[in-house]
């Protein structure tokens, strides 16, 4: 079943090329739904946007955009959200309404489709770098210094 989405709009910087597809996968924190994706490692991006931060509860999320060519939702109906941004753009935002997790954004652009998964929902987000980071005047201060923080490997 393929994910629902209304013409919104979504900027793709111009300096991510392609590097080569790699297969991922992910779900949501309870596993009520699951998705498989074909992406660019190179255009996992942060973004640190004041909505971004609101909706992760955090500094910034972690995405990845991915042509909706390249995206297939295999189980599950994910509940959405309807957003505007500070640019006035609307995009849609496809969340489990059982556990809350955030999986994707829809938008287009030069009419394609577009998602921009959460890469905390993937499978390999260990082995994704991001290339790329926007809206960096909303970063907090505090994470230019992050590596000068002790580690404590778990807990």
């Amino acid at each position: 079943m393929a994910p629902r989405h209304r013409a919104f709009s979504i900027a793709l910087p111009r300096e991510w090329g392609h590097n080569g597809a790699v297969h991922v996968d992910g779900s949501c924190f309870c596993g009520a739904l699951r998705f498989a994706a074909e992406i660019e490692p190179n255009r996992v991006g942060i973004c640190h946007c004041t909505d971004c931060q609101t909706l992760s509860s955090s500094a910034f999320r972690v995405s990845v955009v991915v042509p909706a060519e390249d995206f297939a939702l295999r189980d599950g109906e994910p509940a959405v959200f309807e957003k505007t941004a500070e640019s006035g753009a609307r995009r849609e935002l496809f969340f489990c309404a059982r556990c809350g997790t955030h999986l994707y954004g829809a938008g287009e652009r030069a009419g394609r489709t577009f998602y921009s998964v959460r890469v905390g929902a993937l499978e390999q987000r260990r082995e994704l770098r991001p290339a790329a980071r926007v809206w960096c005047r909303s970063e907090p201060a505090w994470l230019a210094n992050l590596a000068d923080l002790p580690r404590i490997e778990t807990q």
